[in-house]
């Protein structure tokens, strides 16, 4: 059974590269996903939690999708440089082949610092290439970008992302994300508790979910969850009216002029005491 290193990052759920995952499984590989740090374009501050957690998903997401297929996967986050994350997991267990997911050659900083070539002359492995074109072939389910902080336990939060679930076209995946309140430790752990239990609910419910911390500006949290994932469209959950800090700064008008995305909000109780 040939083990694959798949070594991707934003193109991780595109159609081209999923498909030859596909292909791969059905001849019997293994698979080994690594997917590569993103320093954000948004924000003055740069959170290394949530940089990790975007590539946590996305890694998460990916290995979710190996396994559906009945093939056995695992995968870890690598390295800020794509070259230094592969080899860093080739060197700690047996590869025997590497297929490299890109954007078009165009536009893909990889294909222009060589490294397919790189990769192939380093480890005396098959490396293949997949482009993936997003942009032009959409992804084969519906991302919908929850972002939510002390509603994202609420109940009817839950029972909204069901149907969500249940109306589309195309299967449904879930991003989580809860901004943190701050840079203390505690704070963090507190965002990623909530978060927890909401994907807890949505686990429940058979649907296929991950999440992470963001920023702690509610509007660079989803300005750098666009660029790191490519969502369809963005659910934003708040406390009521008055109550609610991101109403009063007009966050789902800023967020809707800035992405061009579909946007709904939805106000739900909160489920702790505090401003969000």
């Amino acid at each position: 059974m040939p083990t694959v290193l798949i070594l991707a990052n934003e193109t991780i759920a595109g159609g081209a590269l999923l498909d030859r995952i596909k292909e791969r499984s059905e001849q019997g590989a293994r698979f080994f996903v690594v997917v590569p740090q993103t320093r954000p374009r948004h924000g003055n501050v740069i959170y290394d939690d949530v940089v990790r957690d975007s590539a946590q998903v996305r890694m998460e997401l990916a290995v979710e999708y190996i396994r559906d297929l009945g093939a056995v996967g695992d995968g870890e986050v690598g390295d800020t440089d794509p070259f230094n994350a592969a080899m860093d997991a080739f060197r700690a267990q047996p590869i025997d082949e590497i297929i490299v997911g890109t954007k078009p050659v165009e536009s893909s900083s990889w294909v222009k610092r060589d490294l397919v070539e790189r990769l192939e002359e380093e480890t005396g492995v098959p490396v293949e290439h997949v482009i993936v074109d997003v942009d032009k072939d959409g992804l084969p389910f519906d991302v919908t970008l929850v972002v939510a902080n002390l509603t994202s336990a609420a109940p009817e939060l839950v029972e909204r992302l069901k149907s969500i679930a249940e109306e589309g076209d195309k299967p449904a995946r879930i991003i989580l994300i809860v901004p943190q309140d701050g840079r203390q430790g505690h704070r963090v752990r507190e965002a990623r508790q909530r978060g927890r239990r909401l994907l807890a609910s949505l686990d429940d419910a058979g649907i296929i979910a991950a999440g992470m911390i963001g920023d702690p500006d509610p509007y660079t949290a989803i300005m750098n969850a666009v660029q790191y994932f490519y969502v369809h469209d963005i659910l934003i959950s708040t406390l009521p009216g008055d109550t609610s800090q991101w109403i009063q700064d007009k966050l789902v008008d800023r967020v809707r002029d800035a992405t061009h995305l579909p946007v709904e909000h939805i106000e739900t109780r909160a489920t702790e005491s505090a401003e969000a």
